[in-house]
């Protein structure tokens, strides 16, 4: 399973690359909107993790353009705001799940072993 991770905060993106590795996951991580938009180009990718905020735009963005080039990954947002509008925000723009910050990696982990066993 391969997982593409943007998240800014690089100890935050530290922590998510090590987590999925050592689940046996390959992880390819990105800093920014557009990094994460670049490897939506050349790699194929059964997750999506993206924090919201990111420097350059926001993980909306970059989940409504995976969603319109017919990528059709697990997308997992993360946040530090867990209010509905954020929450609706989410799902409308393509993410099937959203985890409010500090996430619980138990949680992460579920949510990435379903969607491996499920085959998708």
């Amino acid at each position: 399973m391969q997982i593409l991770v943007v998240e800014d905060h690089e100890d935050t993106r530290q922590v998510l690359e090590r987590l999925c590795s050592r689940s046996g996951f390959n992880v390819f991580t990105a800093a920014t909107l557009q990094e994460g938009l670049r490897f939506l180009e050349t790699t194929a990718f059964d997750a999506i993790i993206s924090d919201i905020a990111l420097p350059d735009g926001t993980g909306y963005e970059l989940m409504s353009e995976a969603r319109r080039r017919g990528i059709h990954a697990l997308g997992i947002a993360l946040s530090a705001y867990n209010y509905p509008r954020d929450v609706e925000e989410a799902k409308v723009t393509g993410f099937d799940h959203h985890l409010q910050k500090p996430f619980d990696c138990a949680q992460l982990c579920s949510l990435l072993e379903q969607r491996n066993s499920s085959g998708y």
